[in-house]
C-alpha cells in the first residue's frame, strides 16, 4: 500500500534526478560553446601577436610578461628564440657594442670556427661609401685580432649609377685584401644580396658549406641590433631544416650616424622584416607601424 510519505519521497527523487538531468546538460551546452571559444583564442595568439607585443615592449617601456605569453601560447621553437633575442638586444639594458676605435676586439667570445659576417652599403656611383670602408676597417680589426677566423663580405651590384655592374662584397674583398692588409684566402664573398635578410640567407648558406660554428656581426652601429635579431631568426631556420646552427656570439660595429632618419627606427625596420622571414599575411603585416621618413 502506497502513503502519502512514499509519494512525497517519490516526488522528491523525480525531481532531484531533473535538477542533476538539467545540471548535466547544462554543463555539456556551456563546455560546447566554451571549447570553440577557447580554441579561437588561441588561434589569435599567432606570431604577428608576438612580433607586435615585442615592438610595443621595446618601444612603450612594457615588461615581457606578454612577450613569454605569446611564446607559450605558440608552443614553437622559433618563436622562443625570436622572443628570447629580441629581449636579450633590444630589451636589454646592459647590452653592449663594441665600436671600432674604442673598444678592444679581443672582448668577442671568439671560439672555434669563427666567421666574421661584414654587412655591405650601398655603393655610391659604382663605388665603397666612406661608411663601407669604416666596416671594412673594423673588421679587418678585429679579423687581425683573431687570424684563425674567415671573413664573409656580403652585398650586390647596388646604387644608381653602377653601370659596371660593382659589387659591395667584390670592392669588399679588394679593400680589405690590399689597404687593409687581410690574406685573400681569409675572404668569402656573397655578391648577390640587396637587403639585409638576403645577407642573412645567403651568408648562412657559405657558413654552413664551411662548417662554421659561430659567428660575428660587423657592420654600422644603428645597423647592429636589426640585423642581429634576423640572423637569430633565420639561424633558428637553418637549426630546423638542416639541423645545423652558428652560434652569433658577437658584435663589432663601426659607428656612424645613419644617412637616414627613418635607420634610427631600427626597431620597427626589424619586425617588419621579421613578418617576412616568418610569412605573416598582408593583414598582420599592416598593423606594424612603419618607421617614419623625416
Amino acid at each position: 500500500m502506497c502513503t502519502k510519505g512514499d509519494m512525497r519521497m517519490d516526488s522528491g527523487r523525480k525531481q532531484t534526478a531533473m535538477k542533476r538531468f538539467c545540471a548535466f546538460w547544462t554543463v555539456c551546452i556551456l563546455l560546447l560553446c566554451i571549447t570553440p571559444l577557447c580554441a579561437w583564442a588561441a588561434q589569435q595568439i599567432n606570431y604577428g601577436t608576438l612580433l607586435l607585443d615585442m615592438l610595443e615592449a621595446y618601444e612603450e617601456g612594457k615588461d615581457a610578461a606578454r612577450i613569454d605569453a605569446d611564446v607559450q601560447a605558440i608552443g614553437e621553437d622559433m618563436a622562443y628564440a625570436i622572443a628570447e633575442h629580441w629581449k636579450s638586444v633590444y630589451l636589454n639594458p646592459d647590452y653592449q657594442l663594441l665600436l671600432y676605435g674604442r673598444d678592444d676586439p679581443d672582448q668577442i667570445p671568439v671560439s672555434r670556427a669563427h666567421a666574421f659576417i661584414v654587412l655591405g652599403y650601398e655603393l655610391e656611383n659604382g663605388e665603397m661609401t666612406d661608411e663601407l670602408k669604416g666596416r671594412c676597417e673594423a673588421a679587418a680589426c678585429a679579423a687581425a685580432a683573431f687570424p684563425d677566423s674567415i671573413l664573409v663580405c656580403s652585398g650586390g651590384a647596388t646604387g644608381k649609377n653602377n653601370p659596371d655592374r660593382h659589387t659591395e662584397a667584390g670592392l669588399m674583398k679588394a679593400y680589405l685584401s690590399g689597404p687593409c692588409g687581410i690574406p685573400e684566402d681569409r675572404i668569402l664573398i656573397d655578391e648577390r644580396a640587396k637587403t639585409t635578410v638576403e645577407n642573412a640567407v645567403n651568408t648562412l648558406a657559405i657558413l654552413r658549406e664551411k662548417g662554421i660554428a659561430s659567428m660575428t656581426l660587423v657592420t654600422s652601429s644603428y645597423h647592429q641590433k636589426w640585423a642581429q635579431v634576423l640572423y637569430n631568426a633565420l639561424a633558428e631556420q637553418y637549426r630546423e631544416k638542416y639541423g645545423y646552427s652558428a652560434d652569433m656570439i658577437g658584435n663589432f660595429c663601426y659607428d656612424i650616424v645613419p644617412s637616414q632618419e627613418m635607420f634610427l627606427q631600427d626597431d620597427r625596420i626589424a619586425i617588419r622584416q621579421l613578418g617576412g622571414i616568418l610569412g605573416l599575411t598582408d593583414e598582420q603585416m599592416n598593423r606594424f607601424p612603419r618607421p617614419a621618413r623625416k
